[in-house]
């Protein structure tokens, strides 16, 4: 007995299966050329190009793209958008009803027909377009990214096959792309905080580089920013006829726009001391130049005041500011109160000044609300009270070393309570 062989599939049975052999030999080379690429390289960039041209590859289509999303109050915000495209082909914009539609459903989008598809009704797509596919990029269960491939080069549609391998691929490189993101996101936070820093110089040059020598006079001032840059600011303005403008002032908000405003306050102040004889004056034309170059709801405080050393005197006028304490001998004590409103809040504000004298070992001293109003854990307050006490307790002492006291018991209040406010004391002490 002999054995009969074994019957033959069909020629078409046996091509089928050798195209399937040959589509899935395709598959794990495309598949490991990407786990190659993406081992090989740190740059978010080339590993982005690198899993278009392998998806465009794959499918056989004309352009791919790669958009990384954020979800930002309920609406998608494009953060990084990569193409690669055939030569000759358009660059075709990525559809941000497409990135809505995989933000809701998080599944593969095959279209063969976009323009009638009626998913994407009122859809403007580009004339070219003629089919696409998409797929999401998943990372712990958020979508952070899709991959869209545009029309196959034989002019066939995209089909199942396409769609099961396009899908292989962005879920193995979904980790990838979020690291591209986060990648980009620290390069804006490093390209922030150079900027930051460099405006945390610019500002510390606007600031006096040392104290004015006027003599019988021992001034000192100090600013300590809540953030890396500030919005207080101080400042000593010599004037032609021998008088001396000190300058404090709290400008509205914090951070950068804070500095921003204070850089504006202080070129005003400077130039209107300049042709300003009364301090009134110098507020009165201030106000009306930074209310005309700045929003509604930016204004500054501000005490400014002209020491004259020949007659001994202080000729000011408090803009809404904290009023600064004046110790007399015997510590009795006045409060600087004289003025008008917030520079830069109304167009038409008026300002009133005083002169008062300055007597042999009097002290004068200028701070922003950040020391009064520095709070503790508990949310208490320092107090105007604590600090005219301090004031009274050490005014014997020189004015860098009352400005140090006073931050000292500061920061001793405050304990861990992070500071929410700059803090800036200026002191002026008569000597002789």
């Amino acid at each position: 007995m002999t054995d009969k062989p074994l019957p033959q599939p069909p020629a078409d049975v046996l091509y089928d299966e050798v195209k399937r052999l040959r589509r899935a030999v395709e598959e794990l080379s495309i598949l490991n050329d990407i786990a190659r690429a993406i081992s090989a390289s740190l740059n978010a960039e080339e590993i982005m190009q690198t899993l278009i041209r392998k998806s465009i590859r794959a499918v056989n289509a004309e352009q791919g793209v790669i958009t990384l999303v954020e979800e930002e109050q309920k609406s998608m915000k494009t953060l990084i958008r990569t193409m690669v495209s055939s030569a000759g082909a358009p660059a075709f914009h990525m559809h941000q009803a497409l990135i809505g539609w995989m933000h809701l459903n998080k599944k593969p989008l095959s279209v063969d027909d976009p323009g009638n598809d009626a998913r994407f009704r009122g859809v403007q797509w580009d004339n070219n377009i003629k089919t696409l596919l998409c797929v999401p990029l998943i990372v712990k269960s958020e979508l952070r990214g899709v991959l869209t491939v545009y029309n196959k080069k034989d002019g066939q549609s995209f089909n199942t096959d396409d769609q099961r391998l396009l899908a292989i691929i962005s879920a193995q490189s979904a980790q990838v792309v979020e690291n591209a993101r986060l990648i980009e996101e620290e390069k804006l936070y490093i390209k922030m905080q150079q900027e930051v820093g460099l405006a945390a110089k610019i500002q510390r040059d606007l600031l006096p580089r040392s104290n004015p020598g006027l003599q019988g006079y021992d001034i000192f001032a100090r600013t300590i920013a809540a953030q890396s840059i500030g919005g207080d600011y101080f400042d000593f303005i010599p004037m032609s006829d021998g008088r001396m403008a000190l300058c404090l002032g709290d400008v509205s908000g914090k951070g950068l726009p804070a500095s921003l405003l204070m850089a504006n306050l202080q070129a005003t102040l400077r130039g209107q001391t300049l042709v300003s004889q009364q301090p009134s004056q110098c507020l009165l034309r201030s106000n009306k130049l930074l209310f005309d170059s700045t929003s509604p709801e930016k204004f500054a405080t501000l005490f400014y005041g002209l020491i004259d050393i020949q007659h001994h005197s202080i000729h000011y006028s408090n803009a809404g500011h904290d009023w600064p304490f004046l110790i007399r001998e015997g510590n009795a004590i006045e409060r600087l109160k004289t003025g008008g409103l917030m520079i830069g809040l109304i167009a038409q504000a008026t300002y009133e000044d005083e002169e008062v004298p300055i007597q042999a070992g009097d002290l004068l001293v200028i701070q922003s609300d950040g020391v009064s109003e520095a709070m503790n854990s508990n949310h208490e307050q320092f107090g105007e009270e604590r600090l005219q006490g301090l004031l009274l307790e050490h005014k014997d002492k020189t004015a860098e070393e009352i400005i140090d006291i006073v931050i000292k018991e500061v920061r001793k209040h405050a304990g861990a309570h992070p500071q929410s406010d700059d803090i800036t004391i200026m002191v002026v002490k008569r000597v002789q």
